[in-house]
């Protein structure tokens, strides 16, 4: 190997500027999403705490509006245009700066060189630049909030005409161009980051590393970069045309439309194709988040049952499934915009087609816990939790996949817990599990085991509390996105779920609190960690403690066996590592 040569050219200091700012180690990249993803997942947070104050006593009165709101929270009063406005950024933080860039900008920038055995990514300057093109687009993000008229205010999914006209309200204006290029930024980000794990997982194997011998997670996030390298260009299309439909007169998505008594001269154009458009990126996003968060699962679960996952071959079978079926799926947010029932019929068939992979996934985790000797680490109560979010999420999907009981039940709050529970719940869970657990890769130091407890269950609670209740408003008819339901008398006794879920909501916020306290205490403070600490197969835990640059001093071992060999008969170990040779007259395991 010529990389072999790297530790003899690293005698010169590295700067504070080339270690931490624009480090091309994939180590401190991963590092840099995780903590900007951190900082966004505050943003997002406290948003839907302040609209959650609005949704629950809507005619009182709260001075931290005034403070924080401005002009907007005039008298401690939110004005119905920020209320959108905030439902809006907080989706879109959640969906792509928290749950798309925390989950696989850190994991798979942190354990793809790792776990396959490489000195780094295929290309460490796409890699930094993708880790920039991040920031900058956190940055516009941010910067959209202070401008005049608002943020973008026309939902995260950003439906013409409200986001083509700048004059149909007032986030329409300066803030939604900036979404747009924010938005630009990020797709940018993503294509970066996706080409080059696609790169590095095709390419830098180490010896011995062959495809089915790989850990789950790289599965994972090999298949998730296959996806957004499919889809997000196509979301970008979508962006360019409602940037020429706003600012240079073109017609992609209007057509005869009347503005505050203007008859505007737009024709030709279909408000429909930009959904068609958008959820073409939309759905496989979701298993973008999801596939991650799932694989990380995978790991977790595994090493603290002591146990080999449970059919190696159906988990990666089901992610291929997975990835295939959600590029035609996205017909299932569109059932009520008058598309051609057959068609409705047959999204609805390929929706409910999806269930079959995500059940296999689930049977798996639990076939794999079962009877295991199960270690109930802070990552191990994540990864249990997310199987519970998965299963009770996806229940509910059955019957927003249904084209005919959609329609009772579509742009209601049952639609908001749905995806919630599903992809939201078991994104953050799995992100979490993935923090506890590598943790001690990324900082030579334990987290605080108590605070982790404390944290999860909290979380947990308070996570069910939130989106629970939401169902029955859904089944009662209450529309998701409405600033006040006071005017509305047959909504009445529904303000008292209102104010449970965001009680639920505010206490659930205050515990993040906990788990940011323990994340940046341990980093500078915790106590040092073994070089093994959860006893675990996998190559990443063959590196030293303290971070070398290129991850092996000398050679890069090789991989005799899959990555599962837990509590295998005949061996002196509960685990076998990868690279430990078979002995003679062994077989390999999971083949």
């Amino acid at each position: 190997m010529a990389h072999d040569s790297h530790e003899h050219d690293h005698h010169h200091e590295e700067t504070f500027i080339s270690k931490y700012v624009f480090s091309l180690d994939h180590k401190m990249i991963s590092k840099q999403f995780l903590i900007t993803g951190m900082v966004m997942g505050v943003i997002g947070v406290t948003m839907s705490l302040l609209f959650r104050l609005q949704l629950a006593w809507p005619d009182k009165e709260w001075p931290i509006l005034e403070t924080l709101l401005g002009k907007w929270g005039t008298d401690g009063i939110m004005d119905p245009n920020i209320y959108l406005a905030l439902v809006t950024i907080h989706g879109t933080i959640m969906v792509f700066f928290v749950l798309t860039a925390g989950l696989s900008g850190t994991f798979s920038n942190l354990l793809i060189p790792l776990q396959i055995g490489a000195r780094d990514m295929a290309s460490g300057f796409l890699n930094m630049l993708s880790y920039w093109f991040f920031f900058a687009s956190s940055i516009v993000m941010v910067i959209s909030l202070f401008v005049e008229n608002g943020p973008a205010s026309a939902g995260w999914t950003v439906y013409p005409p409200l986001s083509a006209l700048p004059q149909a309200m007032p986030g329409s204006g300066m803030g939604m161009t900036l979404w747009l290029v924010s938005m630009s930024l990020f797709i940018v980000s993503s294509l970066l980051g996706g080409i080059n794990y696609i790169v590095t997982v095709l390419n830098l194997r180490t010896k011995g590393m062959s495809m089915t011998r790989l850990p789950l997670t790289i599965w994972a996030f090999f298949v998730t970069a296959i996806l957004g390298v499919l889809s997000f260009p196509v979301l970008f299309s979508a962006a360019l045309l409602l940037i020429f439909d706003r600012s240079f007169g073109t017609s992609f998505y209007l057509s005869d439309i009347m503005v505050a008594g203007e008859l505007l001269t737009n024709q030709g154009g279909s408000p429909i194709l930009f959904q068609h458009l958008f959820w073409f990126l939309g759905h496989p996003e979701v298993y973008i988040i999801l596939l991650p968060a799932l694989g990380i699962t995978s790991e977790v679960i595994s090493t603290n049952s002591r146990k080999p996952i449970f059919g190696y071959r159906a988990m990666v079978g089901s992610i291929l499934a997975i990835a295939f079926l959600s590029f035609i799926v996205w017909g299932h947010h569109m059932f009520i915009t008058g598309m051609n029932p057959f068609l409705g019929s047959v999204f609805t068939f390929t929706t409910l087609l999806i269930a079959i992979p995500s059940a296999v996934k689930a049977f798996n985790y639990m076939t794999t816990l079962w009877k295991g000797n199960l270690r109930l680490t802070p990552a191990m109560l994540f990864s249990i939790g997310l199987v519970s979010t998965f299963i009770t999420g996806g229940l509910t999907g059955l019957i927003l996949g249904d084209s005919a009981l959609d329609i009772n039940v579509h742009d209601t709050y049952f639609v908001v817990a749905h995806f919630h529970i599903v992809m939201g719940l078991s994104a953050i869970f799995g992100m979490f599990a993935g923090v506890y657990h590598w943790f001690p890769k990324m900082f030579g130091r334990r987290m605080i085991k108590g605070l982790g407890y404390i944290h999860f269950w909290v979380t947990i609670v308070c996570a069910y509390g939130v989106f629970f209740p939401m169902h029955f408003l859904g089944l009662a008819g209450l529309p998701r996105r409405y600033y006040t339901n006071t005017s509305f008398p047959m909504f009445d006794d529904l303000a008292d779920i209102n104010v449970l879920i965001s009680i639920f909501a505010i206490v659930g916020g205050i515990a993040q609190v906990v788990f940011l306290f323990n994340f940046f205490y341990s980093a500078l403070r915790g106590k040092k960690s073994t070089q093994n600490p959860w006893k675990s197969t996998t190559m990443e835990w063959t590196t030293p403690v303290e971070h070398v640059h290129g991850n092996w001093p000398g050679e890069i071992p090789e991989v005799h066996r899959w990555a599962y060999d837990y509590s295998k008969p005949g061996m002196d170990d509960d685990f076998v590592p990868q690279t430990v040779p078979l002995k003679p007259g062994e077989v390999e395991s999971g083949h």
